[in-house]
């Protein structure tokens, strides 16, 4: 006779009872690494796709790094990297390379519409941050068992910041890629004798080539966190000897041929610029000097991972007295070297933006699942313990503040978003509550669930409705609209990147009294003039007897500026040419 469950008991309908059952999903997918990488795979695709296809390009490194793979696929020239009508020397040619070859195999497969859409940028983004889940997995391989590595995925995967950049073109979710496949090489060679790791030549293989495609992705980054880990490694071993199982002359020899084609050939067509604004202006400026207004004291990454880093920060932040008494342990110092010297170096430089720190994440990862593996996390009623009332406080927050945005600069009801938003927290709070019946694990994969259906709700429903502050594509849905080429239009003085991604890259960025010149060319032209600029244009469209008419007037928020803007759009009445 089979055996039913018995009923939860009373006061456990408000969680649905998750954190008891969600372990078994665990269990079932602990089974292999198979089904662990499949299950690992499904929630990083539930946690990034929301808005991958139906957010507007974002202001401003997205729609750059976008723009400039357009105009290397507009030219044909796959050395020199340009934006509009200025050189982009700041970063290598890799993430424009992955991005362009996403285009091409867009335009195959969806035709000529596939270079203007933003979706086909953004898949090497998309692709790599679920390899850094799977990466995370193999690394944490060497720590931990297959359970408790699928914990440490689950971390990155429902990670805030990793899904934000997951949605973006942009270099960070690739260059975490390489670093996390260099890190899961240097910990084989560090931890595991030579039976139980891969050949000393893949092994090597994996590391130095993960060290080439961060090289031309991010220039000196990849090297940097690595190897600011190897330093402390070897000065706390007092011993170099585990690097020889990655081979570092061949090795070195093998990234020098893999980086060093392109690496010449920009010299040689820039005449030496890019390194010039490269090292010299961007990466020197970034230490020294807080650039574009990033400037931020030391401590500010300490206080942003609590937001950043959600909700595995809360797991992470548990462990800590764990990694403070395991410190001499020989794979707590792995993970600590990892993520430590790292961290201090860049809370002392000058420039700070979130994502710089996204590489230590699975370092704390890895930490936070370890402590999970062997029961030592802070326990219910200690004073740490009380962090997992965060996991529902930063949903509440976030719901909140959103939601609240919405309603001063969103269309429509977005009815679908209050009921998520409300689950959402109510699986966070359920979370909170299971620590002390369910466990850590428990809790935790109930908080995951809850982060997947916030997610939905953010990025798919109230964020592509915020249309007050996505101006760039309302006024290029009117451009489209009007049939102008963008040669023949003009913006002043709302410049910003994605505009230049959505109307066309001969766009002109000019002053009001040369829009209206260009308006007096006559033809289809148009004018996106600014309200304050716009008794400029009007003088010097009066000295030229200029006929025109205003067809539109968008109003927005910019996120950038963060001020209320109103941009008419003027139409040239002049015969053409």
């Amino acid at each position: 006779m089979a055996i039913s469950e018995p009923a939860p008991p009373k006061g456990r309908a408000f969680d649905l009872d998750l954190p008891r059952r969600l372990p078994r999903v665990l269990d079932r997918a602990a089974a292999g690494h198979g089904r662990a990488c499949l299950l690992l795979v499904i929630v990083a695709l539930f946690a990034f796709l929301p808005g991958f296809f139906s957010l507007s390009p974002i202001d401003r490194d997205e729609a750059r790094f976008a723009q400039a793979t357009k105009q290397m696929l507009e030219s044909g020239n796959y050395v020199d990297i340009r934006f509009h009508v200025q050189a982009r020397h700041k970063k290598p040619v890799g993430i424009y390379w992955l991005q362009a070859a996403s285009v091409k195999l867009g335009e195959a497969v969806a035709g000529p519409s596939a270079r203007g859409s933003i979706a086909f940028y953004r898949v090497p983004s998309l692709l790599a941050a679920i390899g850094a889940v799977l990466l995370t997995y193999w690394t944490a391989l060497v720590f931990l068992t297959r359970r408790g590595a699928l914990v440490a995925g689950l971390v990155m995967a429902s990670c805030v910041l990793l899904g934000v950049e997951a949605r973006l073109a942009k270099t960070d979710a690739v260059l975490l890629f390489t670093i996390l496949a260099a890190f899961g090489a240097l910990a084989r060679a560090y931890l595991l004798p030579p039976v139980e790791r891969l050949s000393d030549v893949k092994l090597a293989a994996i590391f130095w080539t993960a060290m080439a495609a961060g090289i031309l992705v991010k220039g000196p980054m990849t090297p940097l966190f690595v190897g600011l880990a190897v330093v402390t490694l070897v000065a706390t071993e007092r011993s170099g000897r585990f690097l020889l199982a990655l081979k570092p002359l061949p090795g070195l020899l093998w990234c020098l041929l893999l980086v060093l084609p392109w690496f010449v050939a920009i010299y040689y067509v820039t005449n030496g610029a890019f390194y010039q604004h490269a090292v010299g202006v961007d990466m020197l400026g970034k230490v020294t000097e807080g650039q574009e207004g990033h400037w931020g004291p030391p401590g500010t990454y300490l206080l942003a991972v609590w937001g950043t880093f959600w909700p595995g920060v809360v797991l992470a932040a548990m462990a800590v007295p764990f990694a403070w008494k395991a410190r001499r342990e020989k794979p707590m110092r792995f993970l600590l070297a990892w993520v430590v010297p790292a961290w201090v170096v860049f809370e002392i430089a000058a420039t700070k933006l979130p994502h710089y720190v996204l590489p230590l994440y699975p370092g704390l990862a890895i930490i936070a699942a370890l402590a999970l593996e062997r029961g030592v996390l802070a326990k219910p009623g200690s004073r740490l313990a009380g962090l997992v009332w965060l996991w529902p406080v930063m949903a509440g927050l976030l719901a909140v503040g959103l939601g609240g945005a919405y309603v001063w600069l969103g269309s429509g009801f977005g009815l679908l978003a209050w009921p998520l938003l409300l689950i959402a927290v109510v699986l966070a709070v359920a979370a909170a509550r299971a620590l002390a019946r369910e466990g850590a694990e428990g809790a935790f994969l109930t908080v995951v669930a809850a982060a997947l259906v916030l997610y939905l709700a953010v990025y798919q429903v109230l964020l592509p409705q915020m249309r007050a502050v996505w101006i760039s594509e309302r006024l290029a849905a009117i451009a489209a609209q009007a049939g102008c080429p963008a040669e023949n239009i003009a913006s002043v003085p709302y410049q910003e990147p994605s505009l230049v991604f959505l109307v066309g890259t001969k766009i002109n960025y000019i002053a009001p009294t040369e829009a209206a010149e260009l308006l007096k060319k006559g033809g289809c032209a148009l004018a996106f003039i600014e309200r304050r600029m716009q008794p400029l244009f009007e003088q010097r469209a009066g000295e030229l007897k200029l006929k025109y008419s205003a067809i539109a007037t968008v109003d927005g928020f910019t996120y950038n500026g963060g001020r209320p803007v109103s941009i008419t759009v003027y139409r040239s009445q002049e015969p053409g040419p």
